[in-house]
């Protein structure tokens, strides 16, 4: 369990972010000048060298994105122009992709973040600059919401690139480009010109994932747990019911992959900031704000709760909640994760996920819920500590990585294993990255007073 008696104040931990983001900038630079797009995205490092993996391309807007995030922390232009660059010349394959579920990932790190840093007035851009931005997130919040399977109650979910049948939980978080592109007063057209509201699909796809990925303690099955996630779940496409949870990266369908319980953390938090700025009237038709807000808070409560109590004392978790060498570990969460022992890896990717969620979940219930808000926001900074430290910081300069110990996919065994050893280590992944540097900026925000909603996603919504 997370220990919150040793958080940090945010003041004390602020020299160790500003250290991460310096190594960062290295990292940024090093990997830009040695790769080359035709390799493919960089997904993985071995031994300190990020290298590709199949159906993995959408972390190409990770690339690009952190050179955005690390020009937003330091002004450094060289970041800036080569994020933009890339991103003008090598994403927009990325708009049109219907074949993943993972828009809300690459695209909206990418045109979502030169979107805001424009509306910031961070970097000038001119109109037609900003409307080709603007048209990417439309395109590309549009093309997500046109994968879509429905239920026998008229709900649906964007199904996984594993089919109509499966939705997995970390999609959540690509429901952030229908977000944006209904914002920017776009929809889905489909056949007989039917209009589609993205913000409907938004919400439904929110509320299966709620129902269905979510655990709540009230007895659908003997593995119960409030809060516990199944990484995917089963649905009939032929008459739209409910068949099972499964999983494509967890160790069962009944244990919590812990990335995908960080990534449901995140969506929920950052759809209850979206949806706190949609006009109430727009919300009737799916229940009235206070209705989705509900149930969208219930969830999010659940699964942070859930990660607290699962994680050890630093909040760096093992790659799941009941991997079964786990049991040889003793009593793992009473004490700091332990990312060198012989029996199963953490992923300290599912901590930056999940540390940032905690913190936008602390500010949200600050006027709401100042107990939830005071916990979750220590939980946070405690998850930030580790992060930004030894063993979590890469300070080797040869190592292309910013954040070591994050696997890719255990179960399949695609994460480099040196010889000898019987797990990763010292390894890293794009998105533990990405994600890091993503909650080094948000909480370097905070002190300088800035509009806590402007960060919605990688991008303002003003």
């Amino acid at each position: 369990m997370i220990r919150l008696d040793h958080a940090p104040t945010l003041e004390g931990l602020k020299p160790r972010i500003e250290h991460a983001l310096e190594l960062s900038a290295a990292k940024v630079y090093a990997l830009a000048k040695s790769w080359e797009p035709t390799q493919g995205a960089p997904v993985v490092t071995v031994e300190g060298r990020y290298t590709s993996r199949a159906w993995t391309e959408w972390t190409q807007g990770f690339q690009f994105g952190s050179a955005l995030l690390q020009f937003d922390a330091t002004g450094e232009r060289w970041f800036l122009d080569y994020g933009r660059e890339n991103t003008l010349n090598l994403m927009a394959p990325h708009l049109t992709h219907f074949g993943v579920h993972d828009h809300g990932f690459n695209n909206v790190s990418t045109y979502g973040n030169l979107r805001r840093l424009a509306n910031e007035g961070k970097i000038a851009a001119s109109d037609d600059e900003r409307q080709i931005y603007e048209l990417a997130l439309k395109v590309s919040g549009a093309v997500q919401a046109a994968r879509w399977s429905r239920l026998r109650d008229s709900r649906g979910y964007i199904y996984s690139f594993n089919g109509p049948h499966s939705l997995f939980a970390d999609t959540i978080r690509s429901l952030r480009s229908l977000a944006l592109a209904h914002h920017l007063g776009h929809t889905l057209c489909g056949e007989s010109d039917r209009r589609v509201s993205l913000l409907e699909r938004l919400i439904h796809h929110a509320s299966v994932t709620a129902e269905f990925t979510v655990y709540y303690g009230e007895g659908r099955d003997h593995y119960d747990v409030r809060g516990r996630v199944a990484h995917e779940s089963i649905f009939n496409v032929n008459d739209g019911t409910f068949r099972c949870p499964g999983t494509q990266q967890g160790y069962s369908p009944f244990s919590t992959w812990t990335r995908g319980l960080a990534w449901v953390m995140l969506g929920f938090a950052e759809q209850l900031e979206f949806l706190a700025t949609v006009p109430a009237n727009d919300l009737e038709p799916f229940g009235g704000r206070d209705e989705i807000g509900r149930w969208l808070l219930r969830g999010a409560r659940a699964v942070c709760d859930f990660y607290l109590e699962q994680s050890p004392a630093d909040g760096i978790p093992y790659w799941d909640t009941s991997a079964p060498g786990l049991e040889k570990l003793g009593d793992y969460r009473g004490r700091e994760s332990d990312p060198f022992n012989a029996y199963e890896p953490v992923d300290s990717s599912a901590a930056a996920i999940a540390a940032q969620a905690l913190w936008r979940m602390g500010t949200y219930l600050q006027s709401r819920a100042p107990h939830d808000s005071d916990r979750y926001s220590k939980a946070s900074l405690v998850i930030a500590a580790a992060l930004f430290d030894r063993p979590y910081l890469s300070e080797d300069p040869s190592h292309q990585g910013l954040i070591l110990h994050s696997i890719y996919h255990r179960p399949r065994g695609w994460d480099h294993v040196p010889a000898g050893s019987t797990i990763p280590n010292g390894e890293s992944c794009m998105w533990g990255d990405y994600h890091a540097r993503e909650l080094a900026l948000l909480l370097l925000r905070q002190p300088r007073g800035e509009p806590y909603l402007t960060f919605f996603g990688g991008t303002s919504w003003t």
